[in-house]
């Protein structure tokens, strides 16, 4: 019994270490290529995080709006993905920059991801729209699941005038730890995004959109982040997965876009 019990326990040890070392390939699968055609008008920024990688994001330039919508993708996309959802929000009114992370896409090799080099990748792209007019009381952040934890520590830090977070969860050790139960997971993963956390320190009008079905972050965790934000308004989808909120029509977009777009 003595040897059983010991190999087990060398073994779950490998296992924790593999994991201490492993979880930024799962959390940041980081697809390479993005072959997206930017539409007619897009700009691609070309800028440079606070350490110096290089940073990229697409903007699409609308005129006429009042604020511009700042979008965090998710682990598992890269920006060009996002240009459909784009034409949709500068049709309901606003100018919207698609940010890359470094490691991704038209970012790839210039540095790897982690929870401080994405904060550093966003806060290169408020900044530039800073300088280009576009200050936090026109930003909205939106941030779709990872996105999510870029889009609160964004709001956080007093870059923007409203929050849309779509399929958010409350942490990424919550999330790990439905995956692998048996594991210390709080203790493994250092790159946390602790939205749940930072949850009362926001205030600034909050959406909060989540599938029922959502099999990738659990609805549940979506609605505890809304209990702990200040006077989020949360939009429940029926029978929606994890990337389908906004597949039927434009009736929660209508919605969401009216709570965020300001006076």
């Amino acid at each position: 019994m003595g040897l059983v019990a010991g190999a087990l326990s060398s073994a779950y040890v490998a296992v924790c270490a593999l994991g201490r070392l492993g979880y930024r390939g799962m959390l940041y699968p980081a697809p390479q290529v993005d072959d997206a055609i930017p539409p007619p008008g897009a700009e691609i920024l070309q800028l440079r995080a606070a350490d110096g990688v290089r940073v990229h994001a697409m903007q699409l330039l609308n005129p006429a709006a009042k604020r511009t919508v700042v979008y965090f993708h998710g682990n598992g996309e890269v920006m060009g993905d996002n240009i459909g959802m784009a034409e949709r929000l500068v049709a309901h009114g606003f100018a919207v920059t698609l940010v890359e992370y470094r490691g991704y896409g038209r970012s790839r090799g210039v540095g790897a991801p982690s929870e401080c080099g994405l904060y550093d990748d966003a806060t290169a792209v408020l900044d530039d729209l800073s300088v280009r007019g576009v200050d936090a009381s026109r930003i909205v952040l939106w941030g779709m699941s990872l996105g999510t934890g870029v889009a609160v520590e964004m709001a956080r830090r007093g870059r923007g005038a409203a929050l849309v977070l779509v399929a958010p969860y409350t942490s990424i050790p919550d999330v790990a730890a439905r995956i692998a139960p048996i594991l210390p997971v709080g203790l493994l993963i250092g790159d946390r995004f602790d939205n749940l956390a930072k949850a009362p320190l926001l205030n600034i009008p909050t959406v909060i959109v989540h599938g029922t079905a959502d099999a990738v972050i659990p609805f549940a965790m979506g609605l505890r982040l809304a209990g702990a934000i200040k006077g989020s308004h949360f939009e429940r989808v029926q029978g929606a997965h994890h990337t389908d909120c906004f597949a039927d029509g434009d009736g929660l977009l209508d919605r969401v876009c009216a709570a965020v777009a300001g006076s």
